[in-house]
């Protein structure tokens, strides 16, 4: 995810956008694919934050669980904006239009849909995904230094 917002900031926007720019920029943020890993990412920050207080009553639980899901949405909104707004400087309106419309598809909803469960099962046959720590050790392996992690 760093990644690709390390990419979007590299790219230099345009002029200001054209109301019809902006919202089909909006539009495309929030029918594209990271939308449709937003929900499932929240659910798992939810659901560490509420662990981290098993003291709560389940009432409580409950409630941090509610504020969890509105300030869920509330980022997911400012996302979609800014995401928006950048597709909206890098993007012709032509390419906008014809990229809303295929987000908009039925075929591209069932790939949205599929999207989530793809990237866990593709995840779980690869294994650990923490890119750092192996390539800590396939440098320890290779050149037998860095073999402690820090």
């Amino acid at each position: 995810m760093s990644l690709l917002l390390a990419l979007a900031l590299l790219t230099a926007p345009a002029a200001d956008p054209t109301p019809e720019a902006l919202a089909l920029g909006v539009r495309l943020a929030e029918t594209g694919t990271f939308s449709s890993l937003i929900p499932n990412i929240v659910a798992e920050e939810r659901e560490k934050l509420v662990a981290k207080f098993p003291e709560l009553s389940d009432a409580d639980k409950a409630a941090l669980r509610a504020t969890a899901d509105e300030t869920g949405k509330a980022q997911t909104d400012r996302l979609m904006q800014a995401m928006g707004r950048r597709y909206a400087e890098t993007l012709s309106i032509e390419d906008l239009r014809a990229l809303v419309a295929f987000n908009e598809s039925p075929a591209a909803q069932r790939w949205r849909a599929a999207t989530p469960g793809a990237i866990l099962g593709a995840m779980e046959a690869v294994g650990d995904p923490n890119f750092q720590e192996n390539a800590r050790k396939a440098f320890c392996k290779k050149t037998g230094k860095a073999c402690e992690a820090r």
